[in-house]
C-alpha cells in the first residue's frame, strides 16, 4: 500500500513540474525594431545595432514595424543588403505605410504582413521634385521587382506576378490591365496587396501576428533608441539638414559684419555642430570633414579681411566648403539642395542683418556707406585729361591693372597698360580716352 501511494505521489510531482516548466515559445525572445519616418543613413546605422544586439539575445524572431513615406535610395539599399545577411527570420509588419523606399525594405524581409488599413507602393524615385531620369528609374524598378519576386517564391506565391506588382508602383508608364493605369504610381491597400498574392497576409496586432507565428507566449523586447541615434537621423533628415547648414554658414558671416553678443555666431557653431555631428554619428564622414570645413572659413576670413581682391585664397576656402558639405552629405543630390538653399537663406538673412543691426568696420571697408549728393556741396570736376598726355609721374599704388598715380601733388586714377606695376614706380601717360588714362612704366 506504501509503495503505492509513493509512486502516484511521484507520479503527480513530475506530472505538476511538466506544468510548471515553460514552453519553448516562453523561452523564446521576439525583437521588435521600428522603422519610422524617413529612409535615411541615421536608421540604417541603428537597424545595424539592433540587429547585432538581436543576434547576442539569440533573438528567435525579428519584426519590423514599418511606418515610413519613404527616403534616401541609398539607404534603403543599405538596409536592404543588412536584412540579407541576417540568419535569423525577418517578418515585415507594415503598421501605417510601406511608401518608396520602405517598401523596399518591406520586400527584402523573409515574410510580409500588412495590419488593416495600411498600404505599399509610390516607389517612383526623385531628384527634388522632379521624377528621376529613365536610368535611374529603371534600375531602381528591377531591384524592386527582385526582391518581391524572391519573397513571394520563398512563400509559395507567383513571383512573376509580384514582380509586375513592384514595377508597377516604381514606373507610372506601366499599365497593369485591371490594377493600374498609364500615368499612375501603384499602391495597395492591405486587402489588394493580399489577394494580389503581393503579401502573406494581415494581423490586427502584433499579438495576432505572433499567434500565427506560434509565438504568442514568446518575450517581446523592443529596441530603445538612444538619444545619440534620434539626433543622428534627426539632423540627417532630408528637411533638416539644409537648414542647419544655412543657420551655420548664415550665422557665421553675421558675426563677421555686424556688431553684437556673439548670438549669431554661437547659433551658427551650434547648428554646424549638429549638421557635421550627425554625419560623424552616422558613418557618412569622420572628423576629417569638420576640418575641411574649418579650413574652408579660415581661408575666406584671411581672403575678405586681409588680403584685396579676390584669389586663390577666396577660390581654395570655397573649394573646401563644397567637399566639406558634399562629404558629410547623405548623396550628391542632398549636398547640391543643401548648398543652394544654405547660400540663399545666407544672402537673405545678411542683408537683413545689415539692415536692422550695427555693422562692423570691416562691412564699411567692402561697401561705400558716403553718399556725395549736391545738396551738401559735392560737384562733379570737369573733366580736362587731355593735357595729361605724356606727363610723367610716380604710382602711389599698386597697378593691377587700376591704381593711382600723383603728378604735380595731384592724384589721377589711371590704368596700366600691362597687367601690373609696383606702388613707387616712374610711369608716363601714354593714352587718354575720355575719363580712361592709360600709362607706362619708365
Amino acid at each position: 500500500m506504501k509503495q503505492k501511494l509513493a509512486i502516484v505521489l511521484l507520479v503527480a510531482f513530475c506530472f505538476s513540474f511538466f506544468l510548471m516548466a515553460p514552453t519553448k515559445a516562453d523561452n523564446e525572445l521576439v525583437y521588435i525594431l521600428p522603422i519610422e519616418g524617413t529612409i535615411e543613413k541615421g536608421l540604417s546605422e541603428m537597424l545595424k545595432k539592433a540587429f547585432a544586439e538581436a543576434e547576442r539575445e539569440g533573438a528567435a524572431l525579428v519584426v519590423l514595424e514599418i511606418d515610413s513615406p519613404g527616403g534616401f535610395v541609398a539607404a534603403a539599399e543599405e538596409i536592404e543588403k543588412l536584412l540579407q545577411q541576417q540568419k535569423m527570420p525577418v517578418v515585415a509588419y507594415v503598421t501605417g505605410g510601406a511608401l518608396s523606399a520602405g517598401a523596399l525594405i518591406a520586400f527584402s524581409a523573409d515574410e510580409l504582413i500588412m495590419a488593416p488599413g495600411t498600404t505599399i507602393g509610390a516607389a517612383e524615385p526623385r531628384i527634388g521634385t522632379e521624377k528621376a531620369d529613365e536610368k535611374t528609374v529603371s534600375a531602381w524598378s528591377g531591384r524592386m521587382a527582385a526582391r518581391a519576386s524572391i519573397l513571394a517564391e520563398k512563400n509559395g506565391r507567383d513571383p512573376d506576378k509580384a514582380a509586375e506588382l513592384a514595377k508597377g508602383m516604381v514606373d507610372s508608364d506601366l499599365v497593369i490591365p485591371g490594377v493600374v493605369e498609364a500615368g499612375k504610381l501603384l499602391t495597395l491597400t492591405d486587402r489588394e496587396a493580399e489577394e494580389l498574392g503581393l503579401s502573406d497576409g494581415s494581423a490586427s496586432s502584433l499579438e495576432e501576428l505572433l499567434k500565427a507565428k506560434g509565438l504568442e507566449g514568446a518575450q517581446v523586447l523592443k529596441y530603445q533608441i538612444s538619444l545619440a541615434e534620434q539626433v543622428a537621423r534627426w539632423v540627417t533628415s532630408p528637411t533638416i539638414m539644409p537648414i542647419l547648414l544655412t543657420i551655420g554658414i548664415a550665422g557665421l558671416v553675421i558675426e563677421v559684419f555686424t556688431v553684437g553678443f556673439g548670438i549669431p555666431g554661437t547659433f551658427g557653431v551650434i547648428a554646424l555642430l549638429l549638421y557635421f555631428g550627425g554625419s560623424i554619428l552616422t558613418g557618412l564622414s569622420g572628423w576629417e570633414t569638420v576640418l575641411i570645413f574649418f579650413i574652408g572659413l579660415v581661408l575666406l576670413a584671411v581672403e575678405v579681411l586681409v588680403l584685396p581682391g579676390f584669389g586663390i585664397a577666396g577660390i581654395a576656402g570655397i573649394a573646401a566648403l563644397v567637399i566639406s558639405i558634399v562629404m558629410a552629405a547623405p548623396s550628391k543630390e542632398q549636398a547640391v539642395m543643401s548648398l543652394v538653399l544654405a547660400m540663399g537663406g545666407t544672402i537673405l538673412l545678411l542683408i537683413l542683418s545689415i539692415r536692422l543691426m550695427p555693422s562692423r568696420k570691416v562691412w564699411r571697408k567692402l561697401v561705400l556707406g558716403a553718399k556725395q549728393e549736391k545738396e551738401t556741396g559735392y560737384v562733379a570736376p570737369e573733366l580736362n585729361l587731355a593735357k595729361l598726355l605724356n606727363a610723367q609721374g610716380i604710382t602711389k599704388t599698386i597697378l593691377r591693372p587700376a591704381g593711382t598715380i600723383e603728378i604735380d601733388g595731384n592724384k589721377i586714377d589711371v590704368v596700366a597698360e600691362g597687367s601690373y606695376i609696383p606702388a613707387n614706380t616712374p610711369v608716363k601717360i601714354v593714352k587718354v580716352e575720355g575719363t580712361r588714362v592709360i600709362v607706362r612704366e619708365l
